[in-house]
């Protein structure tokens, strides 16, 4: 069965998120500033791609520059329900690219390897693999949801001194878990030869499935 007739439309972030909460396996919100539906023939929403800013300032500056940091959006969450057709995941990634802003031209996406993911979407759709995220220390209160990020628990806070100051020892430091990190450019052909000659990831070999690996 083909994708003849599934369509790829804009979706309001509260039904976006709602889904990703649901069914994506991380099971918690994720920034959501630009989100897209697949509708299959029966137009029901069988699939949802989520775009928003980065939790981290210092990666939207240092995949091209500071001149470039407003350019930079992520791909927070990506769900395709298990009875869609084959290809059509890459069908909503690539439907959903091409509607983003103009001005978004560089999109970022990471494959979590504690999961068994390598980003076989991501190859197929042909993105740019940049090696591993960078080795960062995050930050959780003891008893609460480990999966805030820890900018959110700092500005809630006002600042790390005064988190600490709040939390106390129930503020608990561990390693982030690091991740295969992917970026598309997109734009016209001067646009994208532009950025591609300002990135400050070196590409990479795309990282081949292992036994333990999942094939996405």
């Amino acid at each position: 069965m083909g994708l003849a007739g599934y369509e790829v439309y804009p979706i309001d972030s509260a039904t976006a998120l709602d889904i990703a909460v649901r069914h994506h396996y991380l099971h918690r919100r994720a920034p959501a500033s630009h989100c897209f539906g697949l509708f299959d023939r029966e137009a029901s929403l069988v699939g949802v791609a989520i775009y928003g800013t980065p939790a981290s300032r210092n990666l939207c500056s240092g995949i091209a520059g500071k001149e470039e940091k407003e350019c930079v959006i992520e791909l927070t969450r990506l769900w395709i329900a298990d009875f869609t057709p084959r290809n059509a995941e890459s069908f909503l990634i690539s439907r959903s690219l091409k509607q983003l802003p103009a001005s978004k031209n560089i999109v970022v996406s990471y494959a979590e390897i504690g999961a068994g993911h390598i980003g076989t979407i991501y190859q197929a759709t042909n993105w740019i693999y940049t090696g591993l995220s960078d080795r960062h220390v995050i930050w959780h209160i003891d008893g609460e949801d480990e999966g805030q990020h820890q900018r959110h628990l700092f500005d809630k806070a006002g600042g790390i001194k005064q988190a600490k100051h709040i939390y106390g020892d129930r503020m608990i430091a561990s390693e982030r878990p690091r991740k295969h990190r992917y970026i598309f450019l997109r734009g016209s052909k001067k646009r994208v030869r532009e950025l591609r000659a300002k990135l400050r990831y070196s590409e990479q070999p795309y990282p081949k499935m292992s036994n333990n690996s999942n094939n996405d």
